[in-house]
């Protein structure tokens, strides 16, 4: 049989995945992007003619797409990068040193969060950080001022309901990789008179450089692409000031019918994301 043959006989047992790729991934893909190219929209006042990059060029040159990008970088900084990252380590650190029931209850309460449907999830941060809501009820006892946070801190309200939602997945990505850690290696430098903040840097971080790595990456994705949680409880508002990049896009296609102006902006965050990839990849590399 020749190699041709061959190779064609490899192929045919993933024909009919490949081919539903093609139809259920690759074409809507390649759909999108030439919408980005047009001026569709959903009112039917257009056609689908081609515009080349306009929509393009209406973005860099449009302050509220700006603003969008501005406000998705502070929210995934602060919600991913260092809220969920850092919080995720320090409990995961915590709970290898604390007693099995103790484990347990903070593992239950912290997961709880993350298994909760976005829209519940929304709520219940809504019901927090309103005026009259948790949080104000705490201060005002506290006999601390209280304040409408999701008016006067909108960005940080949702970002740290981010942070209070998805941070269960750093912890099991951290509990995971600090157990892959022989206790020896700890110990040994115990003894030889190295304090817990030194351990930490030389000993811990570097060992699992990889599963920060790796965690960073998926936090950042995920947070990029948050809608929901920030739609239900701020709308992007007041005005634009907690309206990230995934709620601007939405609002053009779907609020303002502006399909090929909203899909541009969802390929610029396509983009963002890749960026953040690659800077994370060259950053895992394991030296030779």
């Amino acid at each position: 049989m020749s190699s041709a043959k061959r190779g064609l006989w490899r192929w045919a047992p993933i024909a009919p995945a490949t081919l539903l790729l093609l139809l259920f991934l690759a074409g809507p893909i390649g759909y999108c992007v030439w919408i980005a190219f047009t001026d569709t929209q959903l009112t039917g006042a257009s056609g689908s003619d081609f515009v080349g990059l306009d929509n393009f060029r209406r973005a860099f040159a449009d302050a509220d797409f700006r603003n969008a990008v501005w406000l998705t970088l502070v929210f995934t900084f602060v919600s991913a990068i260092v809220g969920q990252n850092t919080l995720g380590l320090a409990l995961a650190g915590l709970m290898r040193a604390a007693s099995r029931p103790v484990r347990t209850l903070t593992a239950t309460l912290v997961i709880t969060a993350w298994v909760l449907p976005e829209i519940v999830a929304a709520f219940l941060l809504y019901t927090f950080f309103r005026r009259e809501g948790t949080l104000n009820a705490l201060l005002d006892w506290l006999h601390l001022p209280s304040q409408n946070w999701l008016f006067t801190l909108p960005i940080l309200a949702v970002s740290f309901a981010n942070v209070w939602r998805g941070t269960a997945f750093s912890m099991l990505i951290y509990s995971a990789a600090l157990a892959e850690i022989p206790r020896d290696i700890t110990e040994a430098a115990e003894v030889d008179g190295a304090s817990g903040p030194r351990r930490v840097w030389h000993i811990t971080l570097p060992m699992i450089r990889r599963s920060i790595g790796t965690n960073l990456m998926l936090n950042t994705l995920s947070t990029l692409s948050v809608f929901g949680l920030i739609w239900a409880m701020t709308r992007g508002g007041p005005g634009s000031r907690s309206q990230t990049l995934p709620v601007f896009m939405y609002d053009q296609a779907f609020q303002k019918s502006l399909i090929g102006y909203g899909t541009a902006v969802a390929l610029l965050l396509l983009l963002v994301g890749s960026l953040f990839s690659v800077v994370y990849l060259r950053l895992m590399r394991v030296e030779v």
